[in-house]
This record gives structure tokens, sequence and C-alpha cells, in this order.
């Protein structure tokens, strides 16, 4: 049975130094594409340590294309003969792994896995290592047996499988997730719409404005108004009107003055 995910404490560093301390291991990599997608899919989360042991093709034009953009963490790749060499310098390490095994290192979920990973390098006096297998074998008992836990992603039971790159960028979203305390910051280029809020008189303007042309109009019978301006005034007063669309609604009530005016028996 699963364990329930843990909340997200906020690391006590910044959390981008964090992340600079974890490694994505691809050992033996097939395809080239996947190791672009990698790079680009860490890029996006904010890692940028990639080591490859013994990839079946890197460099490759392919891997370049597919990361689309993320040529500086292509550059920096390291390129190891063996996991053991990967693995030099770490003091913790996790290897993802679908398979439940009769030996091995206790299993997490990914959301489980990712704080641990993160407080094991923020207070031991080197990296944290995510290890992934071969495309279509895996990781050998022998891989995972050299990490200290196995970490799964909790996928469809009947159709569990995951590309090399979608594996990747799972994992580093939970890594950035964890980083922030489950709330990174939000990044846009974007400039705000918005204007700043109406005052209080721009608004009681507005009332008056729009009960004046209700009345024009005959929806609102001033001999009978019951509830009505009441129930606007609450409408109104959960919108939050910012000046540009008091003006807005204003011009709305202009407009229909006019018309009002023009229609009326006896006007020009």
């Amino acid at each position: 049975m699963n364990r329930p995910s843990p909340s997200l404490p906020t690391l006590p560093g910044a959390p981008q130094d964090a992340l600079s301390r974890v490694r994505i291991v691809l050992s033996n990599p097939s395809h080239p594409g996947n190791v672009g997608a990698a790079a680009r899919a860490m890029k996006t989360m904010g890692l940028s340590r990639l080591y490859l042991v013994n990839p079946k093709r890197f460099p490759d034009p392919e891997a370049v294309a597919r990361a689309a953009g993320a040529d500086d963490v292509l550059a920096d790749v390291v390129v190891c003969t063996t996991l053991d060499e990967a693995l030099t310098g770490t003091v913790f390490a996790v290897a993802l792994s679908a398979r439940h095994r009769n030996l091995g290192p206790e299993r997490l979920q990914a959301r489980e896995a990712a704080p641990l990973i993160l407080a094991k390098a923020e207070a031991g006096a080197g990296d944290a290592a995510l290890v992934f297998g071969n495309e279509t074998a895996g990781l050998s008992n022998d891989d995972v047996l050299r990490c200290q836990r196995t970490v799964f992603i909790p996928a469809n039971p009947e159709y569990a499988s995951l590309n090399l790159g979608a594996a990747v960028q799972l994992l580093c979203y939970e890594l950035r997730l964890a980083a922030y305390g489950g709330r990174p910051a939000e990044v846009t280029r974007t400039v705000p719409f918005s204007s700043p809020p109406a005052t209080g008189d721009d608004i009681e303007r507005f009332y008056a404005h729009l009960e004046r042309v209700m009345v024009r109009t005959g929806f609102l019978d001033p001999n009978q108004p019951r509830r009505l301006m009441s129930k606007i005034r609450r409408l109104y007063g959960r919108a939050a009107l910012e000046r540009d669309e008091i003006n807005i609604l204003r011009g709305i009530l202009d407009a229909v003055e006019k018309h009002v005016a023009t229609d009326t028996p006896g006007k020009s």
C-alpha cells in the first residue's frame, strides 16, 4: 500500500542552490533523442547537471534538436564509463525503477523521494544523484544496489511504460516542487492587464448612474424598488472593480441613455 505523500517543507538554503547539487544520471542511454529530451526536461525545472554512462551515441545532432534550446546542459554533460564513476562525490543516490525487486533499497514514490534527495544534498558534503536506466532494460540489480533508495512513478498499473525523457521530466518537476516548498515562483513575461482599484466615490457614482438608467428604461420601479439595488451592490462588491472597469460600465450606461433619448417620443 502506498504511503500518503508528505507535505513539502521549504529548504533552509536557496532553492536553486539545492537543485544545482542534484545530478541526473542516464545509464546506457541508447537513443540520443532521449538525451536531448532529458536535457530539455532538466532545464525547464532548473536542473543542469547531466551525467551519461556509456551513451550509445553522444554527442549527436538529434540530441541537440530534441534539447530545444537546452544547449548549455548538453555542453556541460559529463560522460562516464561506469555508474561508479558517475556517482563519485555523491552522498546520496536514488534509482528510478518501476520493478519490484526482492533485494534492494527501500522504495519511495517520486513525491516522497524528492524532498529526501534535496535534504541529503543540503546536509551532506557532496551531491545527490537520480539514476535512470536504459530505455528497454532499465537498471540492473547491481546498479540499483549502488543506490540508497529506489523511486517509482505511481503510473497506471495497466500501462506504466514511460519514455525516458518523460520520466526525467516528472522527477525534475517533483524536485522543483520540493525545492520551493510546493509553490515555485510563477514567472511570466506578460504585462498584467489591470488598472488601479476604483475608489468608493467612483463606485457610488456608478451605482447612481446605473439606478438612473434602470429607472429610465423601466427596469426599476422607484416606487417598488424591492431589494434590487442591494443585490446589485452585492454583485459588484464581489467583483472588486477597477477604475478602468468602472469607466467601461459607465460608458455602456451612457450609450444606453443616448439610445433611450433618441427613441423617446418628442425627442429629436
